[in-house]
């Protein structure tokens, strides 16, 4: 299906509408990692669709970014502004630039992201003393990909007043959850069993302000030492690697293998057997060709 813009609009059960699509005209836009991939793809429609476009990307991609700006259907309606998302002034300057441009901010999106260069979880990677290396790599991945996108979203927002409650705490969780997932092949292969533990409401330090509370309204919680026990169980439990659990007082349900075992339910059997085939063509080519990134 083709728009009158020109706009390839892919039909998947119905989650496409070009009538949609034909509201970002005058609206703005800010889309960080603009500069390439994604990004650029993603400013060319907006562009077309007659969005204001504004390229976040880093200094070293300014003539990239002016060039795509340059083949724009409208460049008067785009504009780039180098900064690192993990720069909290840089960042502030970009929404006040974007509204000084054009006026408002409607739609941020945050894609910059990055991609470590070398195994994380490779246990050979030592140094002259035999001590594993720290990964560094690692941490700029994950303050990139993360805290970066933390900073786009808490400026994208638009009122900064309270009510967000832990989302920081959330997100790093989720994280976690991630790690777990991508961790497996290492873990299979050095013989190691990777698992996760995810305690519900557990009165600690932490939770300290609302807990009494938190047993006024007849919730079940866990205690610490519910949890230390499936904690030991899970320690000395050499199967399921990769799994984990929920512990909700007296209920302890599997989170990882439970997604997997619904996942044609959920995603539909056509789409769970692409992603088999997509993950067996990795696993034959040896998983992620990782790129080769100039610091």
């Amino acid at each position: 299906m083709r728009t009158a813009t020109g706009v390839t609009i892919l039909p998947s059960a119905g989650v496409f509408d070009p009538n949609i699509l034909r509201g970002l005209a005058s609206r703005t836009a800010i889309i960080t990692g603009g500069a390439g991939g994604i990004g650029a793809a993603t400013a060319k429609i907006f562009n077309q669709l007659g969005a204001n476009v504004v390229l976040a990307d880093i200094p070293i991609f300014e003539d990239k970014a002016n060039e795509i700006i340059a083949s724009l259907p409208y460049p008067s309606q785009a504009l780039f502004v180098p900064v690192d998302i993990l720069n909290w002034d840089q960042m502030k300057t970009l929404f006040k630039r974007t509204v000084q441009t054009f006026g408002m901010v409607h739609i941020v999106v945050a894609n910059a992201g990055t991609m470590e260069s070398s195994e994380v979880l490779n246990l050979e990677d030592v140094d002259s003393d035999g001590d594993l290396r720290e990964s560094n790599e690692a941490f700029k991945v994950i303050d990139v990909n993360l805290k970066g996108t933390l900073n786009t979203l808490r400026l994208a927002m638009p009122c900064y007043m309270g009510g967000t409650g832990v989302s920081a705490y959330f997100s790093s969780k989720h994280g976690v959850i991630g790690l777990l997932r991508g961790s497996q092949q290492a873990a299979q292969r050095y013989g190691i069993s990777v698992k996760g533990i995810a305690p519900f409401f557990t009165p600690t330090r932490m939770t300290a302000g609302f807990a009494e509370r938190w047993h006024e309204a007849g919730l079940e919680g866990n205690t610490p030492e519910m949890v230390g026990n499936v904690i030991a169980q899970s320690a000395i439990d050499d199967t399921k690697s990769g799994s984990c659990i929920l512990i909700a007082g007296r209920f302890l349900r599997e989170l990882e293998f439970t997604r997997t075992d619904i996942m044609s339910q959920w995603l539909g059997q056509d789409m769970v057997d692409f992603m088999r085939k997509a993950f067996q063509f990795m696993t034959s080519m040896g998983w992620y060709q990782l790129p080769q990134i100039s610091n």
